[in-house]
């Protein structure tokens, strides 16, 4: 049994960011992960996916990007290099191969059981990332068993699918993405959509995630949202990171080939059901961004410094068929492949403390875990908007260790 101040479980971006800070406060701690630093990044992502944020807005603490590209996205090689080189200069104290198999409450602190020995710790940091599951809906069972279902840490690129069609359900940042791959590969892709959160890639000459930035929305924080529940909730941006800076939509898929239908309701007997919401969940879509697209045009406005940015515009509405399909039967080999980008959750299986909620969430207040001496990191607008973008560690792991070392000092009394 091994005995420490504070055991942090996961070497992510978050759990690095978290080091780094307890580091500077002179906090004894391990770092622990069941696989290699940025272990997601190196073995669940599909071979061409590059960061959705660009490479400026790749700060943690005391580091910024300095390569060549800021504004390009990083492929996920190049996230896993940046983040163990970061890891390796701050001198992060990760024990690798590493897995986490129980976490409990014990007198003056909690016991972390790994499969490499056990440690005894006042302090518990969970930093094991929001993207370790993949959630796929109960329906999914009545998928036809002669084709083949797949969630996205499963899907590398499209030459391993089966010849024929493919079905994505789910039209976030996941589903849009492989539907534009999979149908440029020139199978036939049908994409199953519902509430959604449409951007461009870039605006009036910046890319959307600088508007946010300079604007201070990433900075608003959770205690600021009338509605946060709602906004933890909300379907991450269709947005993809290329080298040209595109900008994918319903429209560009569309202009594709790829088939857009409402969201998957039902599968009954070999059938697909969908939505007749499609146009209604499109129009919402449409709106939500024209009101931040006026936001970005009022706030340079108000700067002054009109003639440093590009023209203001608008973008086409989303375009649909006039009867978009309702119905497709499943048995008949038009699809052949069906592909589950239904979202992600963390994965808690391995902890035995009373903070989960009856949906198994994370019960906390800004990141402050209802147990004493337990915190999480990297949830979605944990403290601020940008908790789960790797910019937004840095000041979440800041204040997190600020309130740790008061907890300590505590019970040190």
């Amino acid at each position: 049994m091994k005995h420490i101040a504070t055991v942090v479980i996961g070497a992510g971006h978050c759990g690095l960011a978290m080091s780094k800070h307890l580091l500077d406060r002179g906090i004894d701690h391990v770092v622990l992960d069941r696989g290699k630093v940025a272990n997601s990044w190196r073995t669940q992502r599909w071979d061409s996916l590059r960061l959705l944020t660009p490479n400026w807005q790749s700060r943690l603490p005391g580091h910024a990007y300095a390569g060549p590209d800021p504004d390009g996205y990083m492929t996920a090689p190049e996230l896993t290099g940046y983040l163990q080189s970061y890891s390796d200069r701050i001198g992060a104290p990760v024990e690798t191969d590493t897995t986490v198999l129980r976490v409990s409450a014990r007198s003056g602190g909690y016991r972390v059981d790994t499969d490499r020995g056990s440690w005894m710790c006042r302090t518990v940091v969970v930093a094991s990332g929001i993207c370790a599951m993949p959630v796929v809906p109960t329906l999914s069972n009545g998928a036809p068993a002669d084709i083949e279902c797949l969630e996205p840490f499963a899907y590398r690129n499209p030459r391993q699918l089966r010849p024929g069609g493919v079905m994505i359900v789910g039209a976030s940042a996941t589903g849009v993405q492989l539907a534009r791959e999979i149908r440029a590969s020139g199978r036939d892709v049908l994409l199953c959509v519902g509430e959604h959160v449409r951007l461009p890639r870039l605006y009036r000459g910046r890319d959307i995630n600088w508007w946010m930035d300079a604007m201070g929305l990433m900075d608003v924080r959770h205690d600021e949202i009338p509605d946060l529940e709602r906004a933890r909730r909300l379907p991450t941006a269709q947005l993809i990171g290329t080298p040209e800076h595109e900008t994918i939509d319903l429209n560009t898929l569309r202009d594709a080939g790829v088939e857009i239908v409402g969201r998957l309701v039902a599968l009954d007997g070999g059938e697909a059901k969908f939505s007749g919401g499609l146009a209604n969940h499109c129009a919402l879509a449409d709106l939500k961004m024209n009101r931040l697209l006026d936001s970005i045009d009022a706030w340079v406005a108000a700067s002054g410094h009109d003639h440093g940015f590009g023209p203001p515009r608008r973008f086409e509405p989303t375009r649909l068929d006039r009867t978009p399909r309702l119905g497709l039967d499943l048995r008949h080999g038009r699809i052949e492949t069906i592909i589950w980008a239904t979202g992600f959750r963390p994965d808690y299986s391995w902890l035995d403390v009373p903070v989960l909620d009856r949906k198994g969430r994370m019960r906390h207040s800004g990141g402050i875990v209802a147990s004493p001496g337990m915190y999480v990191m990297g949830l979605r607008f944990m403290r601020r908007r940008k908790s789960s973008f790797i910019d937004g560690a840095a000041a979440d792991a800041r204040d997190l260790a600020d309130h740790m070392l008061s907890f300590l000092a505590r019970a040190a009394a």
